[in-house]
């Protein structure tokens, strides 16, 4: 089952966000298997990350391999994100 997850970090600007991407993408992890979509918003102060998964499994097994990357560019999180269950998606 496809699920939604809200990231809300305690202190993410957007040089972080770019700089963990950056990262990422050097280890050959983004875009990574089972996420649909990854939206970065907000605005300075308040910027958070929402994805759509194909399962949690597939988030933990990233998971993994993501938060040595943002621990190492200084983002941290005030508790666990939140998940949800997908019951439909509409398209455009």
């Amino acid at each position: 089952m496809s699920i939604v997850v809200r990231f809300k970090p305690t202190n993410l600007t957007t040089g972080q966000y770019e700089e963990s991407i950056r990262r990422i993408k050097e280890a050959g992890e983004f875009p990574p298997d089972g996420c649909d979509y990854h939206i970065f918003f907000g605005s300075e102060g308040d910027l958070q990350v929402s994805e759509v998964w194909d399962s949690r499994e597939k988030l933990e097994a990233f998971g993994e391999r993501l938060m040595p990357i943002l621990a190492e560019v200084g983002i941290e999180f005030s508790g666990p994100p939140e998940i949800f269950d997908v019951h439909g998606i509409t398209r455009r």
